[in-house]
C-alpha cells in the first residue's frame, strides 16, 4: 500500500512506517484483531476511537486496544512508526493494506 512499509516483524510484534500520508479520513471505523502503538514523527491526525478523540502531532504516542472501534483523519501529511501484536499482516490481519493510520 501507498505510503506503508513494513521495518520489522517477528512471531509476535511486528513495526512498520507509515510516511507522508495525505489529508484524508478513513470511512468506515473498523475494529482489528491486533493491539496498535505508534509515534508520530511529523504532521497531525486526529484518532476517534470508541467515542473519543485524540488529537496527535509530532512527537505524541497512541495505543488503539484490541478490538476497539476506531478509524483515523488524516489533517497535515503524516509520518508515523507503528507497531502491532500480533503482527497485523499475519493471517490477513491486515485486510491488505487497509489499515492504515489513515
Amino acid at each position: 500500500m501507498l505510503g506503508q512499509r513494513y521495518l520489522a516483524s517477528g512471531k509476535s510484534l511486528s513495526m512498520r512506517l507509515w510516511k507522508e500520508l495525505p489529508p484524508h479520513e478513513d470511512p468506515v471505523p473498523s475494529r482489528r484483531e491486533y493491539e496498535t502503538v505508534g509515534y508520530v514523527i511529523e504532521g497531525r491526525a486526529k484518532l476517534h476511537i470508541e467515542g473519543q478523540m485524540v488529537l496527535l502531532e509530532a512527537g505524541d504516542s497512541w495505543v488503539v486496544p484490541e478490538g476497539a472501534l476506531h478509524h483515523y483523519e488524516i489533517t497535515e501529511p503524516f509520518t508515523a512508526v507503528e507497531a502491532t501484536s500480533p503482527p497485523a499482516h499475519v493471517h490477513g490481519r491486515d485486510e491488505h493494506g487497509k489499515d492504515n493510520p489513515h
